[in-house]
């Protein structure tokens, strides 16, 4: 086998184990324990480079939607050099209070919580609740399981609440989705979501490179297909 060839033949094998492990992935968030063992949480993989690529070019707009939202940018610069990209979402946490009274929206009751004026799907806004907050809790479970497994299998990751409201208003998720929060991936010999510079979406050599291409390849598939 020809050098040529071997190195082909990793980024081959590189590739099929990112898909295994965030099909894994998933499984470990799907059988995380839920408060009251009821199925609350979708997992949705992107794994197709034009998908993710779509997904950071949304998370680069919505930094100018709100002035806190700077960091934006180098959430997208991080996600571009992931591998795959699960989001997770919070299915009842808009549209079905958990009817015990927690106070930990704020309101007295849960009915409190269904008679309240929703806030207004703006562009500054990043997730239009309220949100049932014993319910949203819940995806936490499931990011657990997705980021345990992922230190036992040896795979680096990043959590992203910027990529989670982006594919909300992308219509990537079922509608009923309250909250959502995005797990990039990558196996690779350094990690994209560890040790970042401030500035990483400035002078990443890697985004430097493939800025033009990568950015204008969507536009067109989009176009051509």
């Amino acid at each position: 086998m020809s050098m040529e060839r071997s190195i082909k033949q990793f980024e081959t094998d590189r590739m099929d184990a990112v898909k295994i492990a965030a099909r894994l992935l998933l499984a470990s968030a799907t059988t995380a324990p839920r408060v009251g063992g009821v199925g609350e949480c979708t997992v949705h993989i992107l794994d197709d480079e034009c998908d993710i690529e779509d997904l950071c070019q949304k998370v680069e707009k919505m930094s100018n939607d709100n002035e806190k939202w700077g960091f934006f940018r180098r959430d997208a610069e991080m996600l571009r050099d992931a591998d795959s990209v699960s989001l997770i979402t919070s299915l009842r946490s808009k549209t079905d209070p958990a009817d015990i009274n927690c106070n930990m929206c704020g309101k007295l009751t849960c009915e409190y919580l269904r008679e309240a004026e929703e806030l207004p799907d703006e562009p500054g806004v990043a997730y239009p609740g309220p949100l049932c907050i014993f319910r949203a809790n819940n995806i936490a479970y499931a990011v657990d399981g997705m980021v345990s497994l992922a230190r036992n299998l040896g795979i680096d990751y990043g959590i992203f609440w910027s990529a989670g409201a982006a594919a909300m208003r992308m219509g990537l998720l079922p509608k009923n989705t309250g909250f959502a929060l995005a797990v990039g991936i990558s196996i690779t010999e350094k990690s994209p979501f560890r040790d970042i510079p401030l500035k990483y979406d400035e002078f990443n050599e890697k985004t430097m490179h493939d800025r033009i291409i990568r950015r204008l390849w969507p536009q067109f598939r989009s176009i051509y297909s």
